[in-house]
């Protein structure tokens, strides 16, 4: 007979429509040369039905509310056009010890007047979304990685691109 008690569940998943707090603050768009190396991937399909994967730094992400993900890409990124046939997404991801998976309902933003990056704006809501740890190892990192040669440049071109996402999130909700 086994008198031990019952064993702690292993997984913790969280199953959520809001942002938690640390993914919020992650996504503020502020401070982005402390958060360079945090790496998201964006999933889509392509008309294939082939799964497709785009890296994405925390300078081409901004939550400008607790439901809501603002990001940029290239017009001829395959994510893009996966996006534009088929309207969802999933974002994958580690925050704060969680892994976290959202899909999300995607649409295009506005142009933003005086913009010449050549980036497509989209907007993207929570459709579901859950984050997954266990207590008996801390996931640290998913993927990541460092600036090298024109780090500077990358940083003002990230800078660049949250205000213009700022500015096309706050347009989309009047």
């Amino acid at each position: 007979m086994n008198d031990s008690p019952p064993a702690e569940r292993p997984l913790d998943q969280r199953v959520f429509d809001e942002w938690p707090d640390a993914v919020r603050t992650l996504f503020d768009g502020s401070s982005l040369e402390s958060k360079t190396g945090f790496t998201a991937s964006l999933l889509t399909v392509d008309t294939s039905g082939h799964v497709r994967t785009s890296l994405l730094g925390v300078g081409e992400l901004y939550a400008p509310d607790s439901r809501t993900l603002c990001f940029a890409l290239w017009p001829q990124a395959r994510a893009t056009r996966a996006i534009a046939q088929h309207g969802r997404a999933a974002l994958s991801f580690v925050c704060d010890a969680a892994f976290y998976q959202v899909q999300l309902l995607v649409a295009p933003l506005a142009a933003v007047a005086g913009d010449d990056s050549g980036l497509v704006y989209l907007t993207g809501s929570i459709d579901t979304a859950e984050s997954q740890s266990v207590q008996y190892a801390r996931l640290t990192s998913g993927v990541t990685f460092e600036l090298e040669g024109e780090g500077k440049t990358v940083l003002d071109r990230w800078e660049r691109q949250i205000e213009h996402l700022k500015q096309a999130a706050a347009a989309a909700s009047r």
